[in-house]
């Protein structure tokens, strides 16, 4: 699975801006590893620095410094809408006719035919292939239009369907936004006292833990937020209503264990959800291994549920990005082994249950399984801390087509054959819900169940649906 972007924004005035915002990017540096920058603002002067790369290779110190400046917006990027292309890399910067604006975007929307053929009726010149670039024509054509920032940037978002979660820069102030079902987190925490040493928002709370920010409260789904300099408190104002579907998959996998959502940090859910699949899927084993890193409180759940004792079988070069973050099945094919390495002194003649937090095509658990087989390991159970994947995801996560995911074409018993286990358990859809304790009705859980919260063009709808829901017959 491959997450869109992190976003970040700060307004600080006297603050080293462009500095805070590399740290809060390098602290969502999970949520994308394709490229990152950040556009500072000095009145109605901005300074925009991106590039292909991570955080630390794209930002040094000489170039933060050439970057003065009271607030900031910064973007941490993975492809779902788009090419691999500098062109594509945010914040995205235009001019309008009451000065420069600054667009981060984490999301994907649903409705781009439609559109992008709206906006080039207008006039509007597309230039790059993402659609973040369609939310930023659609507001620049809005205050152009007549509107002021705060009209204008809720009727760009109208003109939207999908997941959005946007952090915006303008003269007036920082601007932060959710879509109205809220499918992608946004927080915002101040600096100092009520917010006397700035503002800041970030996708997740760690952003605000590693600059010292403390953490005020969640952008609500529909809501947009308005941060500006010398203002006591941000204005706070409804732009749509809808009912809550964050993304489930935040919990189980993206986010990082740190970050806190519903008041408690994701360590505690993932550890839930390894007890839940304890109880659900039970097994007579030696030792449980997580499959580092969102699978390891999971694992200690299950450990601490089933009374089987956890220890660690895989070690991870912590050097090496997530798999996922590869453009190419290739590629995530060849980097497996190079970032998991099993020990063999660990696993020898031993009953092992690997938990994971998810299967998509199979293609590492296949290999992480043979790799245990041949460290030594005498039997390989595999539990899964979420249901199968059966759906692709059209808001912000680049789910393959239907037909590469595994449980759309392929039932447990042949699913359980093919990555070579001895036996196989996901955690159910009622399970990880009933973990989530009183937030249990609030999240999208589409790539589970197909029950998709917002409409999809049919174009992409058919791109990605290419089969009838699981258990189709087919060969392996």
């Amino acid at each position: 699975m491959q997450e869109a972007c992190g976003v970040f924004a700060v307004l600080a005035p006297g603050e080293q801006v462009a500095s805070l915002c590399y740290f809060g990017l390098y602290a969502l540096q999970h949520r994308g590893q394709e490229s990152a920058g950040i556009a500072v603002f000095e009145g109605e002067k901005v300074r925009l620095h991106k590039d292909m790369g991570l955080v630390s290779q794209v930002f040094d110190q000489e170039v933060l410094e050439r970057m003065p400046g009271d607030q900031a917006v910064g973007h941490t990027r993975y492809s779902t809408t788009g090419s691999s292309r500098v062109c594509n890399a945010q914040p995205l910067v235009m001019m309008t006719r009451i000065g420069p604006f600054a667009l981060a975007h984490n999301g994907n929307l649903v409705n781009t035919g439609e559109l992008r053929e709206r906006l080039a009726a207008e006039g509007m010149n597309i230039s790059t292939s993402t659609d973040s670039e369609l939310i930023a024509f659609a507001l620049q054509l809005a205050v152009n239009s007549g509107l002021d920032w705060d009209e204008a940037i809720k009727s760009a978002a109208r003109q939207c369907q999908g997941a959005f979660s946007l952090a915006i820069g303008t003269p007036n102030g920082v601007y932060a936004l959710r879509d109205g079902h809220g499918l992608r987190p946004l927080v915002f925490g101040s600096l100092g006292d009520s917010g006397s040493g700035g503002w800041v928002v970030s996708s997740e709370t760690c952003g605000l833990d590693i600059i010292g920010a403390r953490f005020d409260d969640d952008i609500a789904p529909g809501e947009i937020v308005r941060f500006c300099s010398g203002e006591p408190r941000p204005f706070r104002s409804r732009w749509c209503e809808e009912t809550p579907r964050l993304c489930v998959f935040e919990l189980i996998y993206f986010a990082r264990p740190d970050s806190r959502f519903f008041g408690e940090s994701l360590y505690s859910y993932r550890k839930r959800i390894g007890q839940r699949l304890a109880q659900e899927a039970p097994v007579e084993a030696d030792l449980v291994i997580g499959v580092p890193d969102s699978g390891i409180p999971a694992a200690i759940g299950y450990s601490q549920s089933s009374g089987i004792p956890f220890g660690d079988g895989l070690i991870k070069n912590r050097y090496v990005g997530r798999t996922f973050i590869q453009p190419t099945q290739a590629m995530r094919e060849a980097g497996i082994r190079v970032k998991l390495n099993p020990l063999p002194d660990v696993l020898e003649g031993q009953r092992i249950v690997v938990v994971d937090d998810s299967i998509v095509r199979g293609t590492t658990s296949r290999k992480l399984v043979q790799a245990f087989r041949d460290a030594g390991a005498r039997e390989v159970h595999m539990r899964i801390s979420s249901p199968p994947v059966t759906h692709p995801c059209f808001y912000g996560i680049d789910t393959d087509s239907q037909d590469q995911l595994i449980a759309a074409r392929f039932n447990l018993k042949e699913i359980t054959a093919h990555l070579g286990v001895d036996s196989l358990a996901y955690l159910s859809k009622e399970g990880m819900l009933h973990c989530a304790q009183e937030q249990s009705q609030h999240f999208c859980t589409a790539c589970f169940d197909g029950q998709y919260p917002i409409p999809v063009e049919e174009g992409l709808r058919t791109r990605k649906l290419m089969l009838e829901p699981a258990g189709m017959a087919g060969s392996i």
